[in-house]
């Protein structure tokens, strides 16, 4: 694309000028090449307007980052469990094998199982944000809830019930967490 001079680009505000050569002194007219929009691209005027994530995203993050916390918390215990273990006549190059079949599978039985509650907390979320549509706490409170309920129904209504309390309880804690994190420490 040509440059035009007098075009709107050079007078809109959210552009930036950006020059990879600026510490060179050369006389080239480089910059017309260079404009780079400093807000978001959209594809659609709508997109611009939505505060928050998509059901997609909001999945893969919850699940991703529920899977990594669960795999670094297993293999932690695991690596104490093997610790644990270890017996008298181990060499280092079994003290070492241990310690890894230990993280490993630990770490992965985990994972997968944070990784399905992350899932879980994910859909219930999105599907009470489709629903109300309103993203605030109270809907973060009652995915937990939701969460809590489902992953514990097929033991018995109490254990439901207690679960899903926890879950709730779990939920507005991060949430209040997130708000007081926000507030009190400057990023």
């Amino acid at each position: 694309m040509a440059h035009q001079p007098g075009s709107d680009r050079e007078t809109d505000p959210n552009v930036r000028l950006y020059n990879p050569y600026q510490d060179l002194d050369l006389h080239v007219p480089i910059t017309n090449l260079y404009k780079l929009p400093t807000s978001p691209e959209f594809l659609f005027s709508e997109e611009a307007f939505h505060q928050r994530r998509s059901w997609g995203e909001n999945l893969t993050f919850y699940t991703g980052s529920a899977y990594l916390g669960g795999s670094v918390s297993g293999a932690a215990v695991g690596l104490f469990s093997a610790l644990r273990n270890f017996e008298q006549g181990d060499t280092l190059k079994l003290k070492i094998n241990r310690i890894l079949n230990s993280s490993g599978h630990t770490g992965r039985s985990w994972g997968n199982r944070i990784g399905v509650v992350g899932l879980i907390y994910a859909g219930m979320e999105s599907g009470i944000v489709a629903v109300t549509d309103r993203d605030d706490v109270w809907s973060s409170v009652a995915a937990g809830l939701a969460t809590g309920a489902v992953c514990r129904a097929a033991r018995g209504v109490r254990s439901a019930a207690v679960a899903g309390a926890l879950g709730g309880l779990a939920a507005g804690a991060v949430v209040a967490g997130k708000q007081v994190f926000k507030r009190y420490v400057p990023i």
